[in-house]
């Protein structure tokens, strides 16, 4: 058996490899394979170059255009500059008449008749041979008759089915107001169920109201008259001792003689600022 030799391991830049690509995959060129135009890309250019077409003839079409001239008028160029330009090239016209020759009228188109083909034969039919109307008229008028039956039997029939939608109509529109009007009744007693209903909690609160306002007041009063009990004594016993309560009887005496006093002691008063007035004279008498 023979054996490959193992070459070194030579180790190398990948830079400097001609089968790596150098920069950037996205911005080359993809080159065709064959030397002949894309089919799809020359499509893709007709379509651009018709899209630009339509595009610019839209633009030129925004554009505002002069009117057409209406009929027995034509437009005029004219010079709509700053300032006037002579136009020195001007070209000579001479106005100059000619006649030409009268139009002969075409003759009209003859009618188109096809060539005659086959031979003529006479032939001679008597009356009666073909036709017998008493007979042949028979299954016209059974034709008739009938159809006029058949349009009066459906005209009956018709009205006979309108009569029956026009009962049918009645009687619904009756069972209708009916219910209607059951509908209201009910719908009227549910009202006055509903407003009696709140009449009669409100009646139940105000009365219970009312009791709770009794039964407190109650309560309040039994609480002051256990209060009151023990405090009304003792109230008034202060009273009679700061001398509010009083014996009327005891009290005339009191004044009477309390104004009998304070009338003597005034009158005492006066005999005394008499004396003591005497007294201050004489003695000015006896210094002088």
């Amino acid at each position: 058996m023979y054996y490959r030799e193992e070459e070194p391991v030579r180790y190398a830049n990948l830079m400097y490899d001609r089968r790596v690509v150098r920069g950037n995959t996205y911005a080359l060129h993809a080159l065709p394979w064959t030397a002949q135009p894309d089919p799809l890309e020359i499509q893709r250019q007709r379509e651009a170059h018709r899209k630009a077409l339509a595009r610019k003839r839209a633009k030129e079409q925004l554009h505002s255009r002069t009117p057409e001239p209406v009929e027995g008028r034509k437009h005029v160029d004219v010079q709509t500059e700053l300032y006037l330009e002579e136009l020195g090239d001007r070209i000579i016209e001479v106005d100059v008449e000619c006649q030409t020759d009268a139009f002969l009228d075409r003759p009209p188109t003859p009618l188109f008749i096809p060539a005659k083909t086959g031979r003529d034969v006479a032939t001679q039919i008597e009356e009666g041979e073909l036709f017998d109307f008493d007979i042949e008229v028979k299954p016209m008028l059974e034709v008739l008759i009938g159809k006029i039956i058949e349009q009066a039997l459906l005209e009956v029939m018709e009205e006979e089915e309108l009569a029956n939608l026009r009962a049918h109509q009645y009687a619904y529109e009756e069972l209708r107001n009916a219910e209607l009007a059951e509908v209201q009744r009910l719908e009227e007693q549910e009202r006055r169920h509903r407003e009696e209903k709140e009449r009669r909690k409100n009646q139940q609160s105000q009365l219970l109201q009312k009791h709770k306002e009794t039964s407190e007041k109650i309560a309040a009063r039994a609480f002051a008259q256990r209060y009151l009990a023990d405090l009304i004594p003792s109230v008034f016993s202060s009273l009679r001792e700061s001398g509010y309560f009083y014996d009327p009887v005891e009290r005339g005496l009191y004044y009477f003689f309390s104004l009998q006093e304070a009338c003597n002691l005034t009158r005492a008063v006066k005999r005394l600022k008499k004396l003591i007035a005497i007294n201050r004279a004489i003695k000015n008498i006896n210094s002088d």
